[in-house]
């Protein structure tokens, strides 16, 4: 396993130079597809949220691993090298698989303990299949990283640590007051409608507020958004799908706004808001999405609160950590070395099948012999010879492959599997072949699993 992860986030990168290298879903496929055709990189997978880019590869050359993907991720963002490279960070093999675990149970997101990164995480592997560009090792720690995240969740009270994203973002917008009180017979507009504009949406219709617009460029999804806030047994607001060319009129009846699409431009100019708020009350404004959707200098405007991404991570960079913080941790720590076990056992799997291959083939090989030399041995005599010769084989075998199993997914283990090549001569490319089945059968299965 030579596991590399390179990428910024907003621990590592200020707002301003992560909104400049956001990816749109076009150029996530085609930097993991650059990736792959890259010569250190055997497997990638691309994981793009709002407040990181991280590109995972698996490489048979670090530093050129690292100078390749370094020289793909500005590529793909369109920020120059020089001016990315002061903010990205280097994972490898063991680090990389532990920053992946902390990720995704929610320690390194802005909002500590979140959950909608399992979400991304999620997409993220299932472009890798769908593109191919993932292989047994991403399937497996993209695989393993979603249970671990769960696992987190449901073992300790990590999310009691800190609200999502769009709560603590209302949270930041109430200054104090429960957001439901704050909230409860205003009227919200919500400009998108994928999954973070959903979550607000429902958000704001659990907390109480009278109506909420839900404007989006296809307004096909602003309708089934809608349809799903106003069915039998919701949160009681009414709601209504809009054209985003509706969104000035709308504006000037909203109390509350939440943006969240995927626009590479302003959706919301400072002139655009200043004609909004012009003799009006007081209008709070979140900005979910990166790059930001509505321009920074409306917090300049009187009667306008604006909290964007930038707001979010200089408040919760003082919120206090939970507990169970430390208890996640134990956890991640335990996950990476069971998953390095694993992978390093793992590892040497094609060199024990190739071996114990070899040795059917020798076999085989005596026994056909043996029926030239001893022409009159009947069926039942060859049958018996050729099963004793295969248990001789099988026990002699049976105590040095288990104990190299063993021995492998030690840490430093790897290089057993080589000096078992040596020992035994065996034929690289027969290897080769066996970790390449192996491969396809785990993809297989994983396809498998997601069509279930």
């Amino acid at each position: 396993m030579s596991l590399l992860v390179v990428g910024l986030s907003h621990r590592s990168s200020p707002v301003s130079v992560l909104e400049r290298a956001a990816l749109a879903p076009e150029a996530r496929a085609a930097l993991v597809h650059d990736a792959l055709a890259a010569e250190p990189a055997t497997e990638a997978a691309v994981l793009a949220t709002c407040n990181r880019i991280e590109l995972y590869a698996d490489v048979d050359k670090f530093h050129a691993g690292v100078a390749e993907l370094s020289t793909l991720l500005a590529k793909h963002s369109g920020v120059p090298l020089d001016e990315l490279t002061p903010y990205l960070y280097v994972h490898y093999e063991d680090r990389a698989v532990h920053h992946l675990f902390s990720v995704a149970c929610g320690l390194d997101s802005m909002v500590v303990g979140e959950g909608q990164i399992l979400g991304q995480i999620k997409d993220a592997l299932a472009l890798g299949q769908e593109l191919h560009t993932a292989g047994r090792l991403l399937n497996d720690l993209f695989q393993q990283a979603l249970r671990v995240g769960k696992r987190a969740h449901s073992e300790t009270g990590i999310d009691k640590a800190g609200q999502s994203l769009v709560t603590f973002g209302l949270e930041q917008l109430a200054a104090g007051e429960p957001v439901a009180d704050w909230a409860k017979g205003k009227r919200a507009l919500v400009i998108g409608a994928g999954s973070m504009s959903s979550l607000a949406a429902a958000t704001l219709a659990r907390a109480g507020v009278a109506h909420v617009a839900i404007a989006n460029r296809t307004l096909e999804r602003a309708e089934r958004l809608a349809a799903i806030l106003t069915e039998p047994g919701g949160p009681g607001c009414t709601a209504t799908a809009i054209q985003m060319s509706c969104v000035p009129d709308e504006l000037a009846l909203a109390d509350i706004v939440v943006s969240c699409t995927g626009a590479t431009g302003l959706v919301l100019t400072v002139d655009a808001m200043e004609r909004a708020v012009t003799g009006r009350g007081p209008l709070a404004l979140l900005d979910l999405a990166m790059p930001r959707d509505i321009d920074a200098a409306v917090h300049r405007l009187a009667g306008a609160r604006l909290v964007d991404i930038e707001t979010l991570a200089e408040a919760s960079a003082d919120a206090p950590m939970a507990a169970d913080v430390d208890q996640v941790r134990s956890i991640v720590a335990e996950e990476v070395a069971a998953f390095g076990a694993a992978q390093r056992a793992a590892h040497i799997t094609p060199t024990v099948v190739a071996l114990r291959t070899m040795a059917a083939d020798v076999v085989a090989s005596e026994i056909a012999r043996l029926d030239g030399r001893l022409p009159g041995l009947d069926d039942k005599q060859r049958a018996e010879i050729a099963q004793t010769v295969r248990r001789v084989v099988d026990k002699l075998l049976h105590a040095p492959t288990v104990r190299v199993k063993e021995l492998a997914a030690t840490p430093g283990g790897a290089g057993y599997a080589d000096a078992l090549r040596e020992l035994f001569d065996l034929d690289p490319q027969t290897v080769a072949a066996v970790s390449r089945a192996d491969t396809r059968n785990a993809q297989l299965r994983n396809t498998a699993r997601e069509s279930a």
